[in-house]
């Protein structure tokens, strides 16, 4: 079997296993209230790249974590993410009507729904997420406190607040970089280091290791986004296509120009490689993680 055939074989297997893991993290669809769990399992199941849930398991397997372990963390993060999502396709914020090549939530069921499943989701996380009995308590508590981090106003919320007000304005490259790292990057770095946590205490040296190379492709996964969303076409992306471009937004296309873009996520793919050297051979999941972040079609 090619290299690439052994890479797409684990990505199907691990993306198989989270999806049973998030089948038996989310309430069942017939109990009460049923509107608000059917609401919640239409948005995370049976959809998504589970970019997050898959750097949590090539993370893992560098420190020999527990599958069962990595499911129940790699649950949480994709959790966390969906219902920024969710929250993000609202009409206050990016007001979109597709998410995954089907309807976003609000459309299909109603924007009250959807705030709820967000605000559920979130909730749900963190109850996953500290069920990971196999872990010493102090480092799971330190996990629960990362994932909090990482998704609140020092990461992901705070990165979609700069974008939000942003809207319409110019930004330093400096600046477009600090949003991305917020809002995207926040919870990829959480994904690799969260998947690390479960299966040991991180030496420093290693977690530096494993922050550079999250940092990379936490920026590389935003200039790919940027380029798609100014080259693809919506059936191709899952969601609408053109809509920085038509909603005024700053992105990397827009201030470095598309082949400039393309070259700084080659760059930042090649950053990424060089921060995993010192974990050899056995970093092989990450470094095809971080080609496929930045050689996606969609």
């Amino acid at each position: 079997m090619t290299a690439a055939g052994a890479f797409d074989d684990w990505t199907r297997t691990v993306q198989a296993y989270v999806e049973q893991a998030l089948e038996r993290a989310l309430p069942a669809a017939g109990a009460e209230p049923r509107k608000l769990h059917e609401a919640m399992r239409y948005t995370v199941l049976g959809g998504g790249k589970r970019v997050r849930p898959l750097l949590v398991f090539a993370a893992g397997a560098l420190f020999g974590a527990d599958a069962g372990a990595l499911a129940r963390v790699a649950a949480a993060v994709e959790m966390i993410h969906v219902y920024s999502l969710v929250h993000d396709d609202m009409p206050c914020m990016d007001d979109d009507d597709l998410r995954r090549g089907k309807p976003t939530l609000h459309v299909a069921y109603d924007e009250a729904t959807a705030l709820l499943a967000g605000d559920a989701l979130q909730a749900q996380a963190f109850a996953v997420l500290s069920e990971a009995g196999d872990i010493a308590p102090a480092r799971q508590l330190a996990m629960v406190r990362l994932l909090a981090l990482a998704a609140g106003p020092a990461g992901m919320c705070g990165g979609q607040a700069i974008d939000l007000d942003s809207v319409g304005q110019s930004l330093t490259l400096d600046q477009l970089e600090q949003m991305h790292q917020l809002k995207t990057g926040a919870l990829l770095r959480a994904a690799v280091v969260l998947g690390a946590l479960a299966g040991a205490e991180l030496p420093a040296h290693e977690l530096a290791a494993l922050e550079t190379y999250s940092n990379a492709i936490g920026l590389a996964f935003q200039v790919v986004d940027d380029v798609l969303d100014a080259t693809a076409d919506s059936a191709t992306l899952g969601k609408t296509a053109g809509k920085d471009a038509a909603a005024n937004k700053p992105t990397y296309v827009s201030i470095l120009g598309l082949e400039p873009s393309r070259e700084l996520a080659e760059k930042l793919r090649c950053e990424a490689h060089q921060a995993l050297a010192p974990f050899g051979d056995k970093a092989l999941r990450l470094r095809e993680l971080a080609d496929l972040i930045v050689q996606r079609k969609a």
